[in-house]
């Protein structure tokens, strides 16, 4: 079968797409693989108990060694583990270069990170939105088709929760992330438009929905969700979206998504299923948990239901500097860190050294790229002794700046204001 121009370039009106897909799920006419809807609308109303516990000051806990089911060493100097979960200490990459090293890059994992045997792995691609009956692809099918490489982030849509409540006094629940939920590699693959074209692709498919080979995720309160999926549109599927066997030239780890991973450059890290086993298409809506109950805006900002399912990350800058670091006065120091966003290119940084009363440009290092982040630095020569707070704000190419705080909502999701990031100079 032959894709049409049309659909290779169609544009993804992602808010319409996501309206019309939350209409059909509240009206009972989209299908919520593997989960009862009476059981999804209970977790609807629950709004976020599930998700994990009540952020605390995160910055105050302690970094452990090791987290449970994640096969990498978690040395204290560059990670803090939080459940599952290792953060990257922001702190770490610096000198380290654009891309994160494999060593350092975060993990986000429902369970465990399973170690899969490549040679036995096999990608099912099935559904009614394919001609004929789905196509199984070996790791051996997937190198033989023609290889591209994104350069790009991943980044938890989660990434600085905890500033909901140490900044602005709000309570969240989850993961109490600061920044380190994200890093950025060479991600090479082949193209999953490439795949669904020989897998019989039909003209009226809709969604494709990717499933990992993880365990079952169960909640706090005992529901088992069954394996991690979320669906993506036909339309950003056939865009820029590769099945990833290698990260930064080499074989993707067991922590990152080995043997075959998604990579959906630009979206919340949830879009980019690790471990993937089965792709399923549709010509009508797909739901699962992760864009029912989990990865939605709650709150009262928001509508009864939530908001539409979230895709596109949001605009952010780090300090790649200890928090608490002490400076010496009268010595001239270079701060450095990096920004990043999910809408457009970052078309500048400034950064301000006296809590935000006055800013200046910092120099930025990496030419721009869409999905990716850029490395910055300023110089900063303090004078006087005692606390203080620098800051940083990126601006991107759609003209949109980080603001001063970020509108609430439940469950911690796209964290975007200017962080507070406190120093005291000695």
């Amino acid at each position: 079968m032959t894709i049409s121009t049309d659909v290779r370039e169609a544009v993804v009106d992602e808010a319409a797409y996501d309206r019309r897909r939350l209409r059909q799920w509240l009206s009972g006419r989209a299908r919520a693989d593997g989960v009862a809807r009476r059981d999804v609308m209970r977790l609807l109303a629950a709004a976020g108990l599930a998700t994990g516990l009540p952020v605390a000051a995160a910055r105050g806990a302690s970094a452990a060694t090791a987290a449970a089911g994640i096969v990498k060493p978690l040395p204290e100097a560059w990670f803090t583990a939080r459940g599952t979960n290792a953060e990257t200490n922001f702190a770490a990459l610096a000198d380290s270069g654009h891309h994160t090293p494999v060593s350092h890059f975060f993990v986000r994992n429902h369970t465990s990170s399973p170690q899969l045997d490549s040679a036995d792995w096999a990608l099912k691609v099935w559904g009614g939105g394919l001609e004929g009956g789905g196509r199984e692809f070996s790791l051996g099918d997937l190198k033989r088709l023609p290889a591209v490489t994104r350069s790009c982030v991943v980044e938890c849509a989660g990434n600085g929760r905890s500033y909901f409540t140490s900044q602005q006094g709000q309570s969240v629940s989850g993961t109490a992330w600061t920044l380190g939920a994200i890093g950025s590699a060479r991600w090479r693959g082949a193209r999953l438009a490439d795949v669904l074209r020989l897998a019989g692709l039909r003209r009226d498919a809709v969604d494709v929905l990717p499933r990992g080979l993880d365990a079952d995720y169960v909640t706090a309160d005992g529901m088992n969700l069954g394996r991690v999926r979320r669906p993506l549109p036909v339309a950003k599927a056939l865009d820029d979206v590769i099945l990833a066997y290698e990260m930064n030239g080499e074989p993707l780890p067991p922590d990152h998504g080995a043997p075959v991973r998604l990579i959906v450059p630009a979206w919340i890290g949830i879009a980019s299923i690790k471990w993937v086993g089965d792709i399923e298409v549709s010509t009508e809506p797909l739901f699962s948990p992760w864009n029912t109950d989990f990865y939605r805006l709650f709150g009262d900002a928001y509508p009864p239901g939530g908001s539409t399912p979230l895709s596109r990350q949001t605009i952010k800058s780090a300090f790649e500097l200890p928090w608490n670091a002490s400076l010496p006065a009268d010595t001239s120091h270079r701060l450095t860190g990096r920004s990043w966003s999910g809408a457009g290119t970052i078309a500048r940084v400034e950064i301000s050294t006296d809590a935000g009363h006055t800013w200046r440009r910092a120099r930025l290092h990496d030419t721009p790229r869409r999905a990716d982040w850029v490395r910055w630095s300023a110089s900063w020569r303090p004078t006087t002794p005692g606390p203080a707070t620098v800051l940083a704000r990126a601006t991107d190419t759609t003209g949109r700046t980080q603001p001063a705080a970020t509108q609430h909502n439940t469950q911690g999701y796209l964290f975007d204001a200017v962080v507070r990031h406190p120093v005291t100079v000695v």
